[in-house]
């Protein structure tokens, strides 16, 4: 079990140290006080307490206080003799370890119920940190004012606010398209792109503190994006013969809009790239339905578009970047909706459902993607340990055929925004593969529910790339299904070397494991990350853990 070290260290100096006006100070104890974790469980945990002499003298005796916040309390202690009162715990040295030589430590130690971490520390009677204990930040900050458009295109939104005020300070803004989060930013600025031409949104932000508190969202804003330009315009389409064609023949800035109905065949966008600024859009209601009854004919050894071969994937984008895909569904094919080379892609508000095998992939450097508000359930029908909802990248035993970016599949910095995944994705709701760097997963509700455990798919996500943020995702899992952990990192080993699954962080994320998982975040090995160490914040929080929240070292 990893330790997590607290914010809790102080310096006591002693009474001669304090007197002012004295010409020299005799030799004294200088000690110093450290609450360390070392064991988390379904609630509650275990912590010693490290007194540290760097003075100059041996102490004596010592007292160390603290206060545990409502709904934590402490069950046993031992190496000290404790008295309680309410919420506030005194702890005197036993007979054996109050003489702390200088350069030596005492310890002891207790076992809590409950989550909260001790406050308000003190060691003979000086507060821990040589001033009063700040008390915990629960104050949030002011609502962000003057929200405005300050500029669109045919695929983003430009929005600028005030920024607001906080007791301890701001470290960061959340916009919000709707009431689902599309990107965060530092500053008081923010574009939104991705976005479909012509298109009107509504727009709010939200400020946020390092303790995590958030203010209330500001007033929203609305504002329409530009209608095409550069000669794209609409083609409507509403047969499946209508919109082969039109995928084949797509240019800068046109949009390819579907009718409602069932659209049944081959549909692949072959080398047929929009712009930054004249992105190609396919967009439909729900109930346009692409749906690919193949594969048929004969594979080439690598996956491209092959006359005579039909995939099986139920949407193919293969050399075509700077597309928005919205608001249709993709059902019944081999693979949903397959990403080759295809950067800047944004998927928004699709239904991806009933897949032999994976419903969602950015694959062979597919990087700057975004998937967000789509519902992905009933994937790996036929092979349910390759059943993933979302899959960045690929294994490196495939990047001969999809490591194009410098022999590695580099499908980097793809987000995957508030969506909801399962009941009865098989395999891993999103699979992180060795390689990719940078990605962001958050705001999505995971439903582990049907979850295998077949090809080592036992948990929500699996990283095993490098630097993702996990935050504010939603994890429950209920049986049938094999369940392990709610998050994993694996440190796959690959040609080139690569720090896989390392420096990745996870916040404010919320595991209800259903009395089954071990730890909602699994960390599979401390010592090789130690240069780009995995980050695990205490603003995550767990249910229903066999072991507890993790098997790592957690942040404040």
């Amino acid at each position: 079990m990893g330790t997590r070290a607290l914010a809790l260290a102080g310096v006591a100096a002693t009474v001669a140290a304090l007197l002012s006006g004295a010409s020299a100070q005799a030799a004294a104890p200088v000690l110093k006080v450290a609450v360390t974790q070392t064991s988390v469980w379904n609630g509650g945990y275990g912590a010693d307490v490290t007194i540290t002499n760097s003075g100059d003298a041996a102490s004596t005796s010592w007292t160390v206080e603290f206060d545990l916040p409502s709904g934590t309390t402490i069950t046993s202690s031992w190496s000290s003799v404790r008295t309680s009162t309410g919420q506030h715990h005194k702890f005197t040295n036993a007979s054996f370890n109050g003489a702390v030589k200088p350069g030596a430590s005492a310890k002891f130690g207790f076992n809590a119920s409950g989550g909260s971490l001790p406050v308000n520390c003190t060691i003979n009677g000086v507060p821990c940190g040589g001033g009063t204990t700040p008390p915990a930040d629960t104050q949030a900050p002011t609502v962000p004012a003057g929200l405005r458009s300050t500029g669109v295109t045919s695929s983003s939104v430009s929005l600028a606010w005030t920024a607001s005020a906080d007791d301890v300070g701001v470290t960061g803004y959340e916009v919000l398209l709707g009431n689902a989060v599309s990107t965060t930013v530092t500053g008081t600025a923010a574009t939104v792109s991705g976005l479909s031409p012509a298109t009107a949104y509504s727009f709010s932000v939200r400020a946020k503190d390092a303790a995590g508190n958030r203010s209330a969202a500001s007033t929203a804003v609305s504002a329409t994006t530009s209608q095409d330009s550069g000669g794209g315009g609409t083609v409507d389409v509403s047969t499946a013969a209508q919109l082969q064609a039109a995928l084949a023949a797509a240019t800068p800035g046109q949009t390819i809009r579907m009718a409602a109905g069932t659209y049944r065949g081959s549909f692949v966008a072959n080398g047929r790239a929009g712009t930054a600024s004249q992105r190609i859009t396919l967009s439909g209601p729900r109930d346009a339905v692409l749906i690919n009854d193949g594969p048929t004919g004969v594979a080439p050894s690598c996956p491209t578009p092959t006359a005579g071969w039909d995939s099986g994937y139920g949407l193919w984008l293969f050399g075509s970047p700077y597309w928005n895909l919205t608001g249709f569904t993709v059902q019944e094919s081999k693979k949903g909706i397959v990403l080759d080379n295809s950067h800047h892609t944004t998927i928004d508000a699709v239904s991806v459902h009933h897949l032999d095998e994976e419903a969602v992939h950015f694959r062979r450097s597919s990087a700057d993607g975004v998937i967000r508000n789509s519902t992905i359930t009933d994937t790996g029908l036929v092979q349910p340990g390759y059943g993933e909802g979302v899959y960045l990248g690929s294994a490196n035993s495939n990047w001969a055929c999809h490591g194009n970016n410098g022999g590695i599949d580099r499908s980097d910095r793809v987000q995957v925004l508030n969506n909801r995944i399962g009941p009865n994705v098989t395999a891993e709701a999103i699979d992180v593969k060795e390689g990719t760097y940078d990605g962001v997963i958050r705001g999505n509700t995971f439903d582990g529910q049907g979850i295998t455990g077949q090809n080592s798919a036992d948990s929500w996500v699996d990283v095993k790339g490098i630097g993702y943020l996990i935050e504010d995702n939603s994890g429950t899992f209920r049986s049938p299904g094999t369940f392990a952990h709610g998050y994993e990192t694996h440190n796959t080993s690959t040609t080139p070397t690569l720090p896989n699954g390392c420096g990745n962080t996870w916040r404010d994320n919320r595991s209800d494991l259903g009395g089954v998982g071990q730890y909602a975040i699994n960390i599979t090995s401390v010592s090789k990350c130690a240069a780009m160490p995995n980050v695990v914040y205490s603003s995550n929080t767990v249910t229903g853990a066999v072991k507890g929240l993790t098997n790592a070292p957690v942040t404040p």
